[in-house]
């Protein structure tokens, strides 16, 4: 797909921000938590496709043109600054996460993470993937209706325990790290707990380490982790990503130290846990609605073909982000959309609206998998993993996931919806799941 022919030059408002919603900033944040597609939508509506939004603490200036998102992923990393947009994010991952760092300490370290989730090596997992969707599938209740959602929670954090820290079958730190790292990952999606991060502040918070509670045991049974796998001398021949990571090195030829492992580790979990269990959860809700799409990917599927459950994949992800926007800080001024923006200004690109683009997307609302067949996706039009140079470096890993998982759920149960309508968009947080859980029936 293309972006849309750029519009004649727009003349620069030298103005602090563009116009946006003009309710207070209490009511924005609650209209945006409470129903987050129909706020953006109204406000684009209103406003066109460069406006300001109030939410929370942090203003944001939201972009749906693709030659904005284009300048925003092609600018300089010098000024259009990720890390510094992720800081909420500060109190679980730790200073040295790849999502925290910008300029040469991201580079660096987006170097050194690369390799692990090359296409290729990546591609060794998919019989681990599929054996652990199979064992899941296996548990379903049959022709009772059940929240799929959840599952794929289970089963995408065994795929990250595996395949990530690389704790085999069998050993006994297997079920303590499932404990430790569910009762994390509940905590960094617990209202309660994100209502102290909002009263803190992601520094203050870390200062004081008000997590500490659960952090603590989780930090201790992935220092006993790698401290295994130090001791290992067959390294080179396994395949984990903790393995690989022990492996690397710095430029200057040094080897990650226990902070850095330990914040990336976690980085993986938070960034490749929840998201992918959601898009799966995804598209189950969307395949069980649409049965003619279901049909097509089991028989495809099961004659061994992947061009349909690509498609699958890339129709769930247009249709149902699980993240709403990216977020870039600016380190000085730029001119975005016709609008002087000063430095200090947070831009979003908004995935949602550009994805619902008419002129990009005919019949937006339409989940509609044959879209992508024979289609190659443009990288400012199509965004679920962000863009630029701090585009999703586990997205290879994502999608590897997800087709290994629904190849396997495909081949082992038929499927069909608990109810007739289509779920609503909840939250969590910050991603954007199926109300319900996404209810199903899977029969055998």
């Amino acid at each position: 797909m293309s972006a849309t022919t750029a519009p004649l030059p727009r003349l620069a408002r030298r103005v602090p921000l563009p116009p946006g919603p003009r309710m207070p900033r209490v009511v924005q944040t609650v209209g945006w938590l409470s129903r987050p597609y129909q706020f953006v939508e109204r406000a684009r509506e209103r406003y066109g496709d460069v406006f300001t939004m109030k939410i929370g603490r942090d203003t944001f200036v939201v972009l749906s043109d693709p030659e904005d998102i284009k300048q925003v992923f092609t600018g300089d990393p010098a000024i259009f600054h990720a890390g510094a947009a992720n800081v909420i994010l500060l109190p679980f991952l730790g200073h040295k996460s790849v999502l925290l760092l910008d300029g040469a300490a991201h580079l660096g370290q987006r170097k050194l993470l690369l390799p692990p989730f090359h296409g290729e090596k990546m591609r060794r997992h998919v019989g681990l993937m599929q054996e652990i969707a199979e064992r899941e599938v296996a548990t379903w209740p049959v022709d009772e209706p059940f929240a799929v959602h959840p599952r794929m929670q289970d089963l995408t954090l065994e795929v990250i325990m595996r395949i990530v820290f690389g704790v085999d079958e069998g050993d006994p730190r297997l079920a303590t790290l499932r404990r430790h790292l569910r009762g994390f990952l509940d905590s960094t999606v617990d209202p309660a707990e994100m209502r102290k991060l909002l009263v803190y502040g992601p520094e203050r918070a870390d200062r004081r380490r008000i997590f500490a509670s659960v952090l603590d045991p989780v930090d201790a049974v992935i220092a006993d982790v790698i401290a295994d796998h130090r001791r290992r001398d067959d390294l080179a021949d396994r395949d984990d990503v903790l393995s690989m990571l022990l492996l690397a090195r710095h430029e200057d030829g040094s080897e990650m130290d226990g902070t850095e492992l330990r914040d990336e580790l976690v980085t993986l979990l938070v960034a490749g846990h929840e998201t992918t269990a959601t898009a799966l959860a995804w598209a189950l809700e969307r395949l069980t609605r649409h049965p003619a799409a279901l049909q097509r990917l089991t028989e495809e599927t099961r004659a061994g073909g992947e061009e349909y459950v690509d498609a699958v994949i890339r129709e769930t992800l247009r249709l149902r982000p699980v993240l709403p926007f990216v977020g870039r800080k600016l380190a000085q001024p730029q001119t975005i959309g016709g609008w002087d923006l000063p430095a200090g200004a947070r831009v979003a690109p908004s995935i949602h609206l550009v994805h619902r683009r008419p002129d990009l997307y005919p019949d937006p609302a339409a989940f509609r998998p044959e879209r992508w067949l024979g289609v190659r996706a443009n990288p400012y039009t199509y965004l679920p993993f962000g863009g630029g140079v701090r585009r999703c470096l586990g997205a290879s890993f994502a999608e590897t996931e997800m087709r290994a998982v629904l190849g396997a759920i495909v081949a082992n149960v038929s499927l069909r919806p608990a109810r007739p309508e289509s779920e609503r968009v909840g939250r969590r947080v910050i991603t954007l799941v199926p109300a319900r859980g996404a209810e199903i029936i899977a029969s055998r």
